[in-house]
């Protein structure tokens, strides 16, 4: 019986072992490009892809080449449903667009990357930036974070990242009008943003850096094109009160 104490140490330790087993993550980069030629849009990718058989590698993966094939499907006519088959539709895409305007269409580009912005034991953040030109005055970069719980094996919606997400919109739009020299008291669109409805709100893009939580809002979500991205990060002592207890980080 004196050895009870023992064997349960030695259990949990185990179990701990387990979990944190679990949580480890092996990722290969993964690159894809289409064969040049004249007549094709240029396509590069590049992206991490988890090597376990695991639920969280399967999340991972899924969520990731879900997004990237997202972006390239543009023939109606093809069915899609792995890489290779979303870079033939973007490239029909641009060969049928070209057939029927064939002195007027430019080369299309799709440029993607993704890579692992935030890891520990609960939390993994992919940042996925893209760059599309398919005609037009200039092509269109966008990111995306993805992120995911370590210990259930899936992606996690941003909401589920905070236990009171009002206060961190409220504490974040103080930060956002201080670095943007917004008057407290004047309309968050006074000095020139496009907030629908003159009210701030959080970005549909929230991941996690080194230094902190990163607030991103694409071209043209709360901004003219010209500003480009706007970006908010807010550092992880100041955030760590609005997030969830299972997240902490």
């Amino acid at each position: 019986m004196k050895f009870a104490p023992y064997v349960r140490i030695i259990l949990i330790l185990l179990i701990l072992s387990a979990c944190e087993e679990e949580a480890t993550l092996v990722m290969e980069p993964i690159t894809f490009t289409n064969p040049p030629c004249d007549n094709c849009p240029k396509v590069s990718i590049q992206y991490p892809k988890a090597l376990e058989d695991t639920k969280l590698s399967r999340a991972i993966n899924t969520a990731i080449e879900e997004e990237i094939i997202g972006l390239l499907t543009f023939a109606d006519s093809l069915e899609v449903s792995n890489m290779e088959e979303a870079i033939r539709s973007f490239t029909l895409g641009y060969t049928e667009l070209k057939e029927v305007y064939p002195d007027e269409t430019i080369p299309w580009e799709a440029t993607i990357e993704a890579e692992v912005t935030f890891e520990n034991r609960r939390i993994l953040s992919v940042k996925l930036d893209s760059y599309l030109f398919t005609g037009g005055a200039h092509g269109y970069a966008s990111t995306k974070f993805l992120n995911f719980d370590m210990n259930k094996g899936q992606e996690i919606d941003t909401q589920e990242l905070f236990q009171d997400r009002l206060a961190f919109r409220s504490y974040a739009e103080a930060k956002f009008r201080t670095q943007e020299n917004i008057p407290e008291k004047a309309p968050i669109n006074s000095t020139g943003f496009m907030f629908e409805q003159d009210s701030f709100y959080l970005p549909e893009n929230i991941g996690l850096t080194p230094k902190g939580i990163l607030l991103l809002y694409n071209q043209y979500e709360v901004a003219s094109y010209a500003d480009g991205q706007i970006e908010l990060l807010i550092p992880f002592r100041e955030a760590k009160k609005f997030v969830t207890p299972g997240m902490k980080l």
